[in-house]
């Protein structure tokens, strides 16, 4: 008899193909009839809060310029004295510190901006992990410069983005203050 139970157990258990498609479509067409919340909305996980910088200053001179501008520590060192940040938060006269390897660390403005390298297409795009000393450990924005030549001058499509809520102003400010207004200086 235990035998008698065991065949029955197995013949239940073991599906013909068709019965297999005609189970798995009823389970997939019950799924279209469940209300979305069961599922969760794209709205519950999408962050509407987070804020973002998009900013797309102009400058005279070519890609290859502002690139080297950008990632070279004896130019950066120019657009950080032009920009007197230095001495007006007392960080003393500490030199850029920029890899020019992906992965490779920068360190800028004495320290006070550091970071890695995420992405670099020489003369195109600059993409950092990029975080100031005063933000809470472990927390990176990304910072992504976009060179987009125009004729004799080059557009940087700049966007900023991770960063700590409540940080858009002052950062949109800084990059406005301490990058382009200088790096305008130094290519002029």
């Amino acid at each position: 008899m235990g035998t008698r139970k065991s065949e029955s157990a197995n013949r239940l258990g073991q599906l013909t193909r068709r019965q297999a498609i005609v189970a798995s479509a009823a389970a997939l067409g019950g799924f279209g009839l469940m209300p979305a919340t069961a599922w969760g909305r794209p709205q519950d996980e999408i962050s509407h809060a987070a804020e973002s910088i998009h900013q797309e200053p102009e400058f005279k001179g070519g890609t290859k310029r502002i690139y080297t501008a950008l990632t070279d520590p004896k130019q950066f060192d120019k657009i950080v004295e032009l920009s007197g940040v230095l001495q007006a938060m007392h960080l003393g006269n500490i030199p850029s510190q920029i890899s020019s390897s992906v992965g490779g660390p920068f360190a800028l403005f004495g320290g006070f901006i550091t970071g890695r390298q995420i992405e670099l297409v020489p003369d195109k795009r600059i993409v950092q992990a990029w975080r100031a000393e005063d933000w809470p450990e472990g927390i990176y924005s990304i910072a992504r410069f976009e060179l987009v030549p125009q004729g004799g001058e080059t557009k940087i499509v700049f966007d900023h983005t991770g960063f700590p809520k409540g940080d858009a102003d002052s950062l949109a400010s800084g990059w406005k203050a301490h990058y382009w207004e200088p790096l305008a200086k130094l290519l002029a």
